[in-house]
């Protein structure tokens, strides 16, 4: 069989977009394959209202072309999901991409051929492609997790999901509901609740959701941010989590109860969930006493906040201060209108829709025009699950992950020669776009390097062949166990950790060893040959 293509990518997000370049310019040749109409990825597809990153603006992009850092515009701290968007056509454009791009397009199977050593790719297109390598960049979060209520087809109103967002929607007069109060629902409720004629939210689990901090950009805080950029980036990616602050190293406890009180509220007005959450203590995340003073200070906010106390008693946790840590843009103020409302949906668990809305188990039917599912999505290995990728043996990721997704660092699998993945499981918990690039480096490295040692690699083959060994991957996935035993998030019913999707078994999804830890142990790995990987 011969090739069609050195490599194709999977994705035109942040990874597959910063793939498709960094392979370009080792002179391969490449083909990007993305499901939607145009680049984005996540931020394609998520266009709901009050779709916001909670990174700083100046850290939600790239770091490699620091003209275009110090020159593209952004007009507030924090960017929304169209300015994200217009960033990432921005960089297509500017680097000349859009070529090796072909739209509209799913990757139906992927197998791997050994008596050719290419991987065949067939797509919605009819098109059959073979490359050397296959890279996903699918995203962690884009399998949508769609809610499967009994009778939800006979809803007469409209029906969303927050991932697959219309172009243009109006509410205007209409009554709404909104299932659930992650992130995406925070967004949501917040965006929309102004708009409605009634805003209904079915919360399952209340949130500890911090100010965002968002404000208007001065040119005075951009020109600062452009003259240091070299010097953000480089105590970013040297970081835990790369969002632009120092990551704390004081246990909560440490300190007064009254300078606790001080700091705890320094970070809220200042904002961001992160910052709160890590560079606040070091300890919150894991030990049960500094957990619980973090939580009681949110809970507190919410109980000033919320005039209505039925309404706040819902709004207030009662678990662990322990998943991904959440910011708004006024969430809980949204509450004191009189046109937003909450059903708690584990004291009335959601029975069935009717053509008019949704029914809950203490016998009331809600009447709705409009039902958004804000339900999250199967993160991590969601699309693996969902394209069938055989590798060597015949074996899809599907069937190798029945029992939880794992990888060698996130990136490699043993026995699907020459597949390496963006934000594959067991990759770092961090901000995305630094993370990516660590990645997308690494790869586009060891693709390199494989190149040039072609005739000396395995099997006596004349083509690249690389895949990670099996040692190499039981030992990673071991790590990932152990540095997450202690963390609070685990006891807790989150997606990172596979909690949200019914039936789905919980699993070690990330590495939570930071990202600073990660690259120099991605370095490690360089410096010792590309140890764990088959060949070297």
């Amino acid at each position: 069989m011969e090739k069609d293509f050195d490599a194709i990518v999977v994705g035109a997000g942040f990874g597959g977009i910063y793939m498709s370049k960094k392979l370009i310019d080792q002179g391969l040749s490449v083909k990007v394959i993305e499901a939607a109409s145009d680049v984005g990825g996540t931020w394609y597809w998520n266009r709901y209202p009050g779709a916001m990153s909670d990174t700083g603006s100046h850290l939600y992009r790239y770091s490699w072309d620091l003209d275009d850092l110090r020159q593209y515009p952004w007009e507030r701290t924090y960017v929304r999901q169209a300015e994200v968007l217009a960033y990432l056509q921005h960089v297509v454009t500017r680097h000349r991409l859009r070529q090796y791009m072909e739209f509209d397009t799913e990757v139906i199977s992927a197998d791997w051929d050994d008596s050719s050593d290419l991987w065949v790719i067939q797509t919605s297109t009819g098109q059959k492609l073979a490359a050397k390598y296959l890279v996903t960049a699918v995203g962690l979060l884009s399998r949508q997790n769609f809610p499967n209520y009994p009778g939800i087809g006979q809803f007469k109103g409209e029906l969303y999901h927050t991932g697959s967002w219309p172009k243009t929607h109006d509410f205007k007069g209409k009554r709404v509901g909104v299932i659930g109060s992650g992130s995406t629902g925070v967004q949501v409720i917040t965006a929309l609740a102004d708009e409605v004629k009634h805003l209904l939210c079915f919360q399952r689990t209340p949130q500890y959701v911090v100010p965002s901090g968002d404000v208007v950009a001065t040119p005075e805080y951009r020109k600062e941010i452009n003259d240091s950029y070299e010097d953000i980036w480089k105590q970013a990616k040297n970081s835990q989590f790369a969002f632009g602050f120092e990551e704390s190293k004081n246990p909560t406890m440490s300190v007064s109860s009254e300078e606790r009180e001080k700091i705890f509220e320094e970070a809220w007005q200042q904002g961001n969930g992160f910052r709160f959450m890590f560079g606040t203590f070091c300890d919150i995340s894991y030990d049960e006493e500094a957990n619980k003073e973090a939580a009681d200070f949110i809970r507190r906010k919410i109980r000033a906040t919320v005039r209505d106390p039925v309404k706040a008693s819902k709004l207030i946790p009662t678990d662990y201060y322990a998943r991904r840590p959440l910011c708004d843009t006024g969430y809980y103020q949204k509450f004191n209108r009189d046109n937003v409302d909450i059903v708690d949906i584990k004291e009335v668990p959601i029975t069935h829709f009717t053509e008019k809305g949704i029914v809950t188990s203490d016998g009331t039917e809600h009447e709705l025009d409009v039902v958004i599912c804000a339900t999250g999505f199967e993160a991590v290995d969601g699309n693996y699950t969902r394209i069938p990728i055989r590798g060597r043996k015949g074996v899809t990721l599907k069937e190798r992950w029945a029992g939880g997704p794992s990888s060698y660092l996130g990136v490699s699998v043993p026995d699907y020669p020459n597949l390496f993945m963006i934000l594959g499981p067991n990759g770092p918990f961090t901000n995305l776009p630094p993370t990516i690039e660590t990645q997308v480096e690494f790869i586009s490295d060891l693709i390199s390097h494989a190149n040039n040692q072609a005739p000396a690699l395995i099997n006596g083959t004349k083509r690249p062949v690389v895949e990670a060994t099996v040692e190499a991957e039981e030992k990673w996935t071991d790590l990932c166990d152990k540095m997450s035993a202690n963390s609070l998030f685990r006891k807790g019913d989150s997606w990172i950790f596979g909690a949200n999707v019914p039936g789905k078994k919980h699993s070690v999804l990330f590495y939570f060893g930071g990202l600073g830890n990660y690259r120099m142990v991605l370095d490690d790995v360089i410096r010792a040959g590309y140890k764990g990987f088959l060949g070297y």
